[in-house]
């Protein structure tokens, strides 16, 4: 147990060490920092176990608040240190995330300022501005067509008698 708190301090201090890093990197770390986040859950999940198996055991017993409170006393001795490191991982995280995150906007922000991505984007909206006008023709056909209707379906018929 002091092994892996060892283990998890220090991948936690070497990861906040080093927040400037590539992207690539990064994404590496936080990987890592969510397998030993699995890891904590699994430890948290066991220490519930026996905290459930250790209640069981006691009302067994005739001293049903002492031995709870003694259980009690255990699982919190097993729950804290989970919580600290948790915190810590957490933490560092979301710095990770943050700077994961600011490094994708940062892209983004100079793609958009590239005469590539602006010119693309005035075709877009050139293409966008066609289509809507094209809709809008289409839109006032029918919309004619539907009011010529009677006046089409009358000369049809007068049109169509056989005798």
């Amino acid at each position: 147990m002091k092994s892996k708190f060892f283990t998890v301090f220090f991948l936690l201090v070497s990861a906040i060490s080093g927040v400037t890093l590539a992207t690539p990197a990064e994404e590496l770390e936080l990987e890592q920092l969510d397998r030993i986040e699995r890891d904590l859950e699994l430890q948290r999940d066991w220490a519930k176990y026996r905290w459930g198996k250790a209640q069981t055991d006691c009302y067994q017993n005739y001293w049903v608040d002492y031995c709870l409170r003694s259980a009690r006393a255990q699982y919190r001795k097993e729950i804290d240190p989970i919580g600290e490191q948790e915190r810590a991982l957490h933490e560092v995280q979301r710095t990770l995330r943050k700077s994961i995150k600011d490094q994708k906007d940062q892209k983004r922000a100079a793609e958009r300022v590239s005469p590539e991505k602006s010119a693309e984007r005035a075709d877009n909206q050139r293409d966008f501005e066609q289509k809507q006008k094209a809709s809008a023709a289409r839109a006032a056909d029918l919309e004619q067509r539907r009011k010529d209707a009677p006046k089409r379906a009358q000369e049809n018929k007068a049109g169509t008698q056989l005798d």
